[in-house]
């Protein structure tokens, strides 16, 4: 009987150690390949962003492009403000600021009021982060805007692009999504981005017109092929989505007064 017993105590201790030895050695992979899973992750995000302003393609050194053309501005979502000191308003580090993970934070984002909240985020971070291109001398050649907003199944995260003249579209990318694959999942179809290119997004009174058309645009109505794009076949509650979107991002609710104060500087 004590043989027995010794012998269960045995099996225990060498489970016991092998379950210690098997934690440690996957917290130590954690640890060792975080510096990767962060550059991965960073390296992903500017690819998405350099595919939306149609500065991605074969060979394109992604942080090349970066560091010579591209400059991260941070803006308080509350006045339309850029930060000139993030580190004054605690963040010290703008690269690495996770806007998603802010809007979850009760200390660093706001309730949205109900009625003003067409993208159903219920919450709005304090900051954004945009990310300003800048042309051969300088100047400003556009601008690209974290947007999201709820579609059939899921929060739809992307970033729409600016140009110079902070109305007309150079593109469009969401970079995730649950919309259903074939149907709302066809924000992915380059086909469907490919309609984005040079729509207005603003009507003469500063107003946000652009949306997704169900059944299609009027290609003989010449305001129709200026600010819209075909709705998705089969999915009206991701092009719902998509509308809201927009409308919330680019109207007084999102980044609406910061491209307001872009232009007055005479962006």
């Amino acid at each position: 009987m004590s043989s027995n017993s010794d012998s269960i105590g045995r099996v225990f201790t060498v489970a016991l150690v092998l379950c210690i030895v098997s934690a440690l050695f996957v917290a130590g992979s954690v640890v060792l390949l975080r510096p990767d899973q962060v550059a991965n992750k960073l390296l992903d995000t500017q690819r998405n962003i350099l595919t939306a302003a149609g500065l991605y393609g074969d060979g394109v050194d992604v942080a090349d492009v970066f560091a010579r053309r591209i400059s991260i501005q941070l803006v308080d979502l509350r006045t339309g403000e850029p930060v000139a000191d993030p580190a004054a308003v605690g963040i010290a580090d703008v690269v690495s600021y996770d806007q998603r993970a802010a809007t979850k934070d009760p200390a660093r984002s706001d309730a949205i009021d109900p009625e003003k909240d067409i993208a159903k985020l219920r919450r709005k971070a304090h900051f954004a982060k945009v990310y300003v291109i800048k042309g051969d001398s300088g100047q400003l050649d556009k601008v690209v805007l974290p947007v999201s907003g709820y579609g059939l199944w899921s929060t739809m995260h992307g970033y729409l692009v600016l140009a110079n003249d902070l109305n007309t579209v150079v593109g469009i990318t969401f970079t995730d999504h649950g919309e259903t694959p074939g149907l709302g999942g066809e924000i992915d179809n380059p086909k469907w981005k490919a309609q984005w290119p040079g729509k207005k997004v603003y009507d003469a009174d500063g107003n946000v017109v652009m949306h997704l058309k169900k059944g299609g645009i009027n290609k003989a109505d010449p305001v129709d092929v200026a600010h819209n794009v075909d709705g998705l076949a089969g999915a009206t509650l991701t092009s719902d989505g998509v509308n809201h979107l927009v409308t919330f991002w680019l109207g007084s609710e999102g980044f609406g007064p910061y491209l307001k104060k872009l232009k007055a500087q005479g962006a």
